[in-house]
């Protein structure tokens, strides 16, 4: 009912005329028209979307392209520095939730790391660790691909690691974890499987945190002190620059006591003697006036 008693008119739409036609309701004139306004509205906005997107697309392309090299220089700086991504991975917030003892000493043997775009960026991107001769796989370079389904539905595709004979972390991580239901599984993930699995591409977490975090600044997690961790359990953490000023501060009180020598001894009795002096002529005072 409108506010003025009359039933408005009811218009029954064609089926399939419109976005909005097809859901079997009627409406009344007015209301069909405005309808009609918003559903073109929307077809331009769409269309502008559209073409920002493609907009966007060409100058990420390009941007990549800048960034590159930079990136390239940055690996050739990092292999300069033992156990760089291992430490940037330990130090991860997300990342360390996923390591295991053995699958932190196999990234001791991690070079390099890149994460590159597909050349239309819209389609996927590529995640390729490189390993150091180790005693865990024999693979060199391990690589996973995601395609985001532009053609066809998305996947990943993962270059399949040749364990060396007792040495399979992943296997061992399963074998620990065996007795402990299919959700418990889950819940403890691991870096490796993770790595050799085929996953949806829109659901990978550990993906998205490694393409847009740890790979964007790995050295802000390099850089995070050792004590960081106590924090989320509620300690008080102390920094290097903390230890280092406590300590100096002990050493300069350690020296004005030995500058003090006998000399300060006796100045100390002077005051305690002077103290207990004032305690006594306060406690003859009382008595007298008793």
């Amino acid at each position: 009912m409108s506010e003025s008693g009359a039933t408005p008119k009811k218009v029954k739409k064609v089926e399939g005329t419109s976005a909005f036609g097809d859901n079997g309701r009627d409406y009344d004139a007015e209301t069909q028209k405005a309808l009609q306004d918003i559903d073109n509205c929307q077809n331009k906005i769409d269309a502008l979307n559209e073409k920002g997107s493609e907009a966007i697309l060409k100058v990420e392309q390009r941007y990549n392209k800048q960034r590159k090299p930079h990136f390239d220089k940055r690996n050739d700086v990092i292999k300069k520095i033992p156990n760089f991504w291992a430490t940037a991975f330990v130090n991860h917030p997300q990342m360390s939730t996923i390591l295991g003892e053995d699958e932190e000493d196999c990234l001791h043997y991690l070079s390099k790391l890149e994460v590159e775009d597909f050349e239309d960026i819209k389609s996927g991107y590529r995640i390729t660790l490189y390993f150091d001769e180790n005693p865990y796989f024999e693979n060199d370079v391990v690589t996973k691909e995601f395609h985001l389904g532009v053609s066809s539905d998305p996947f990943a595709l993962s270059t399949p690691i040749r364990w060396k004979e007792g040495n399979d972390v992943a296997k061992k991580f399963r074998n620990k974890n065996a007795g402990k239901g299919r959700k418990r599984m889950i819940e403890q993930k691991s870096f490796f499987i993770w790595l050799a699995s085929n996953c949806d591409p829109y659901t990978d977490c550990i993906a998205e945190v490694i393409k847009d975090d740890l790979w964007v600044n790995p050295l802000q997690y390099y850089l995070v002190p050792d004590e960081i961790g106590k924090e989320s359990e509620g300690e008080d953490v102390t920094t290097d620059e903390e230890v280092y000023h406590s300590l100096l501060a002990k050493d300069e009180v350690e020296e004005e006591e030995d500058n003090e020598g006998e000399g300060g001894d006796d100045e100390v009795l002077v005051e305690e003697d002077e103290e207990e002096g004032k305690e006594l002529g306060e406690d003859d005072v009382d008595g007298s006036d008793k």
